[in-house]
Parts: C-alpha cells; sequence; structure tokens
C-alpha cells in the first residue's frame, strides 16, 4: 500500500493514525466510499461523491472538501500504480471531540482519510463454477441506504457467511431479500431480471444502477421489486453485485443448486457488457 491522505497530508501507512477520542473509532460515528480505478481512471466518480454527500447529510455532516479536491486526492493516489486496477477507500467520521459524549460535538472538525489498494484479480473459477451464499436474517439498523462505517452487524453475518463455506450472506427481513451482507442482489426469473427497489433497507449501490443499464443495452428485460423468499429459492439465476466483486454469480443457496448450478446465459451476457464497459473504462471512454 502506498501513501495515505489523511486530513491534508499525504502520509506513510505508519504514521497515518487518529486519536482515540475521534468518534469514528468510539462510535463508528462516520461514513465511507468504495470506488474501483481502472488503470488509474475512478469509475463513476460522481456518482459515488453523491453517495458519500447523500450519507454524510442523513447523519448530519456536510462534505468536508469540494469534488475537485477530491479528484485531485484520488489521483495522486493512483499515481503510485497508474496501470494496476485499484479501489479508492475514503471516510469521513465526525472526528474529535473533549469527551466520550453520544451527543454530536458543537463545532465538529471531520477526520477525512482516503488510500487505494490493488483490486483483486477475479478468480476464473468464478465465471465457470460461480459461488456459494447462504441465506440469514436481517439483523442490521434501519438505515442501510447511509453507507456507515458501523458495519458490526455486517461483519458478522459475512463472518457466518464464511465458515459456513460461503462468499456471501443474503439477508432476508419480513420475508423478502433485500442484499448481501456487503453487496447487492439481482435474481433472474421467468427470464426477467429482477432487483430489489431502494429504500432506506438497503445500500443504493453504484454498481447495481450500472448493472441496470448494461441490462438495458443488452435487450435484457428487467425490474426494481419485492424479491420474496420463495422467489429467492425459485430464482434461475442469483447475482450479488458490488464496486470490487462487480457481478458475481451464486449457483449454490445454502447447499442447494440455483438452476443448472453453473452460471447462467444472463449472466454471462452482463458480465460480458461489464468487462466491455471496464475496458472503456481504461480507455477513458467509459
Amino acid at each position: 500500500m502506498g501513501e495515505i491522505y489523511l486530513n491534508g497530508q499525504f502520509v506513510p501507512p505508519e504514521q497515518a493514525v487518529v486519536s482515540v477520542l475521534d468518534r469514528g473509532f468510539l462510535f463508528g460515528d462516520g461514513v465511507y466510499e468504495v470506488i474501483p480505478a481502472y488503470a488509474g481512471k475512478p469509475l463513476r466518480t460522481p456518482e459515488h461523491l453523491q453517495r458519500l454527500e447523500n450519507s454524510l447529510r442523513a447523519i448530519g455532516m456536510q462534505a468536508p472538501l469540494s469534488d475537485v479536491q477530491w479528484d485531485e486526492i484520488f489521483a495522486r493516489l493512483l499515481s503510485a500504480s497508474p496501470e494496476a486496477d485499484q479501489a479508492i477507500y475514503l471516510q469521513v467520521t465526525r472526528g474529535v471531540a473533549p469527551t466520550r459524549d453520544h451527543r454530536f460535538p458543537k463545532a465538529p472538525t471531520p477526520t477525512v482519510m482516503a488510500m487505494a489498494k490493488p483490486m483483486k484479480v477475479r478468480d476464473p473459477a468464478i465465471a465457470r463454477e460461480g459461488v456459494a451464499a447462504v441465506v440469514r436474517e436481517d439483523i442490521r439498523w434501519l438505515r442501510c441506504d447511509i453507507k456507515s462505517t458501523a458495519l458490526l452487524a455486517a461483519v458478522m453475518l459475512r463472518q457466518e457467511a464464511d465458515e459456513a463455506g460461503a462468499e456471501e450472506a443474503i439477508l432476508i427481513r419480513d420475508g423478502l431479500a433485500l442484499e448481501g451482507s456487503t453487496s447487492n442482489l439481482f435474481i433472474v426469473l421467468d427470464g426477467v431480471l429482477v432487483t430489489p427497489p431502494k429504500g432506506q433497507l438497503l445500500l443504493p449501490g453504484i454498481t447495481r444502477d450500472l448493472v441496470l443499464e448494461l441490462a438495458e443495452r443488452a435487450g435484457l428485460a428487467s425490474r426494481e421489486a419485492d424479491v420474496p423468499v420463495a422467489a429467492l429459492r425459485n430464482a434461475e439465476e442469483v447475482w450479488i453485485t458490488s464496486s470490487t466483486r462487480e457481478v458475481m454469480p451464486v449457483t449454490r443457496l445454502d447447499g442447494q443448486l440455483i438452476g443448472s448450478g453453473k452460471p447462467g446465459a444472463a449472466w454471462q451476457r452482463i458480465d460480458d457488457q461489464y468487462q466491455a464497459f471496464k475496458r472503456e473504462a481504461r480507455r477513458g471512454s467509459a
């Protein structure tokens, strides 16, 4: 990992330290974003920064930097490996307060951090075999549209999936499948691509929106609609999406095969579109 941006300075990782009184450390009082960058070119920065601003506004904070300032920070972070595919992580907390107090400090100075790391290359086996997922009750709070750093519930659910030999936990609330612990959810049912509608119970994913655009480009019918558990289990295909996972086919759910047990034709069409979009992004033409 290269240098880290922290509160106006670029420093080596070992020097990027914050106070134990930072509210991000004490309360998880902050928000974050993850932006994929292909060959040094961040993907859909305006959409990511708008989501960051939405999250900040929802917790009573203002954006600490302008879009231009963020762009300058990203450019420097990515310049250490300009040809590589990287993931930018940025985080804003409410900063350091004089004492530990649940109430907001009256004049907070936010802690602002950003870093970049190499993006994992997809294992070729995923395209051939897909991945496993498990179904779990959603134990998170009621504002999952806020990209909060308070991720303990998601951490626990993802760990449960890992211990079950699965890639992801698909979360159920009131009989509806909403999303994964760290991903958005798509199913193919009766030949139509379906994803749960946006709302406070799931994250408005940037990759999710891109997949809907690519589906339209590919001529694949799609809609936003509730996904009952029965529809999830009877789906012809199940996918999870995120900025770093891209579009990942789920072929086993709680040990049962989805469809043929292999990545489906609809997933292949969208994955082809996604990989072409990435090639455009690397050329700066996406």
